[in-house]
């Protein structure tokens, strides 16, 4: 049997680090985001989540189909 597809997220960096707290800007480092407008996509595990809500006003979730 062969294991299911790994739900992926994709996010885009749309609020500036400049002035934030140290945690926040390691926060959006760990997301593979350090520039507005930079993008990566990421596992979708709990793990990825809690950082997203961390800098949640700092980043966008994209959808992907």
């Amino acid at each position: 049997m062969s294991e299911p597809a790994k739900k992926t997220i994709t996010l885009q960096q749309t609020g500036s680090a400049i002035g934030r707290e140290a945690s926040q800007r390691q926060t959006l480092i760990g997301l593979r985001l350090n520039k507005i407008g930079r993008q990566s996509s990421l596992e979708d595990t709990p793990a990825v989540r809690g950082m997203i809500a961390r800098v949640a006003h700092l980043v966008r979730v994209i959808e992907t189909k």
